[in-house]
């Protein structure tokens, strides 16, 4: 069983929607005891990092997070559930992330005719094959959706994009994998890549 988390930072839907396509078991839940006898988790969002992280300490989720990724099983974050797991985000000064992965969050840069937020199709400079991206070409495109993004400050960058910035769009370290592009919106090549991280928990 594959828990989404639910915390009301929204995408829920399309993320259970595509996990069920490719035949796994899942569950949208906010309750701790769910996810931390899951076989796998998944931290979805689309919003902002200060909300987030409220929500996150209002349901009584931050050390169950925590407690689940250190106990070794597969944990995903998308898009705004990538941007927790860090530190900080300029979006919300004073702000604390999850703090599993060092690194910081900043605002896209303005001007050279691109647009903020950043909504549409990139390819990804895949960095470290394997992982998320087992089976992927080198330089798959997938979808985006955001205004912030991650600079990590530790060797976890497994693809980066460009959008007037080098943008780390995809992490690992050991079991927990995170990605700011939406996997559940970049068609084939996005199902392939929930694929290998349900098979990662033997979910398929």
């Amino acid at each position: 069983m594959i828990s989404i988390l639910d915390y009301g930072a929204g995408n829920l839907q399309s993320v259970e929607k595509a996990l069920r396509h490719i035949g796994c078991q899942c569950q949208v839940t906010a309750d701790p005891a769910a996810l931390l006898a899951a076989q796998a988790a998944v931290l979805p969002g689309v919003g902002a990092f200060g909300d987030a992280m409220q929500s996150l300490r209002a349901r009584g989720l931050e050390a169950p997070i925590q407690e689940y990724v250190a106990s070794g099983r597969p944990f995903l974050g998308i898009c705004l559930g990538l941007q927790v797991l860090f530190e900080s985000s300029e979006e919300a000064p004073g702000a604390k992330g999850l703090g599993l992965l060092k690194g910081k969050v900043v605002r896209l840069p303005e001007g050279a005719g691109l647009k903020v937020p950043h909504i549409g199709w990139n390819s990804l400079d895949i960095r470290r094959p394997g992982g998320l991206f087992a089976g992927q070409p080198l330089q798959p495109y997938v979808y985006f959706v955001h205004s912030y993004y991650l600079q990590a400050e530790e060797d976890v960058v497994t693809a980066t994009a460009q959008y007037g910035a080098t943008i780390h769009a995809a992490v690992q370290k050991g079991n927990l994998w995170a990605c700011q592009f939406h996997p559940e919106k970049s068609g084939q090549a996005g199902l392939a890549m929930l694929e290998s991280f349900a098979r990662s928990a033997g979910e398929l």
